[in-house]
């Protein structure tokens, strides 16, 4: 298989995952001399430890990424926060849990007090969306590790998540069942995945392509993650039978394979492709089976719940995130994401065009 285009522009994705499994290996050989409070295994969207009988905290920790490469060349900082805090918010809600508080870290070259002002805004900001308080972080001075684009602008974004569950209430995803169905929450645009690949494609910030409405490519590239979590635990209150929630990130749709049914998925109807999409698609020599590993394409999350559900789940979602719909089903074919519009068949491994041996 020749190198994709991720690879080329810098960031190996089958190289990190081997990485990571081997990271992951040997952390869970952790012994802390007692038993572990853990309730998941790793690999899902975060983790839960048992606090007594009853009680879970769900934990889960992100970065905004080269996000804020743009955030430097173009010296607006006031966004990155919301990314900081959607990355890991929707990632908590993921297994049912309700996030209560985001720790920050900020690694920067040199301690710039607009800069770290923005930041701020956009951490309050995001904090405020998603309901959650920052009750404490860390600011670190690291010149000789941080360079920015342009010097001295460097800055690092990274952020961890405290949330609470009801052990009889966590959402792994276990419950799924073929002809459930997959519902789809629009994206607002890249988010905080694939930065390194789109900001090569789309390397002129300044540029305001006619396929972009006028809007300059480094506004679209700085446009927040979308934070899902008060729509999400709005679905989980209501009484629908919410058996599956996925945060769609790095991985795109193949990102539902972390849910643990034996199960697998047909995406029938994909969410509309965004703008910044079609033009990333339409200039990148990439195929299309990378481009839906690398980015959301328009689908930022997933619901899954029983089809005699789905117009109440629907309606909810849709009320926070226009533009909700149903986008596919779940099936017999375990381990297996279908895009049948696309002519793409993907697992654990990436997607493939069908009939391809490649």
């Amino acid at each position: 298989m020749s190198e994709s285009a991720y690879a080329r522009a810098g960031v190996d994705t089958s190289r990190a995952e081997r990485a990571v499994a081997g990271l992951v290996e040997v952390l869970r050989r952790i012994d802390p001399g007692h038993p572990s409070r853990a309730v998941l295994g790793s690999g899902h969207y975060a983790n839960v430890l048992r606090i007594d009988d009853r009680t879970g905290i769900a934990l889960s920790t992100d970065g905004v990424g080269t996000k804020v490469v743009v955030a430097e060349q173009l010296q607006r900082f006031d966004t990155v926060g919301i990314d900081c805090i959607a990355m890991n918010v929707n990632d908590v809600v993921c297994v049912g849990a309700e996030p209560i508080a985001v720790l920050d870290y900020v690694a920067v070259e040199e301690a710039d007090p607009e800069m770290l002002r923005q930041i701020a805004e956009g951490l309050r900001e995001g904090a405020e969306q998603a309901g959650v308080e920052i009750p404490g972080g860390e600011l670190a001075q690291l010149p000789e590790l941080i360079r920015g684009h342009p010097s001295p602008y460097g800055v690092d974004l990274v952020g961890a998540c405290f949330g609470i569950v009801a052990l009889d209430s966590v959402v792994t995803g276990k419950a799924i069942e073929p002809g459930d169905a997959l519902i789809g929450v629009p994206s607002s645009g890249v988010h905080s995945n694939g930065l390194t690949l789109a900001r090569r494609i789309l390397s002129d910030l300044e540029e305001r392509p006619s396929g972009l409405g006028g809007r300059a490519v480094g506004d679209v590239l700085l446009e927040p993650t979308v934070i899902y979590v008060r729509a999400v635990l709005e679905l989980l209150r209501s009484g629908v039978d919410v058996r599956g929630l996925a945060h769609i990130t790095s991985g795109g749709v193949l990102n539902l394979l972390r849910l643990e049914a034996e199960v697998g998925y047909s995406v029938d109807h994909p969410l509309p492709r965004l703008p910044v999409f079609e033009l990333i698609a339409e200039r990148a020599d990439a195929e299309e089976r990378e481009l839906m590993e690398v980015f959301n394409m328009g689908c930022g999350f997933c619901c899954v719940v029983p089809a005699d559900q789905t117009d109440a789940a629907v309606e909810l979602l849709d009320a926070h995130h226009p533009g909700t719909a149903v986008i596919g089903r779940a099936t017999q074919e375990s381990g297996v994401v279908a895009i049948p519009p696309l002519g793409l068949r993907g697992d654990a491994h990436g997607f493939q065009a069908v009939g391809s041996s490649n």
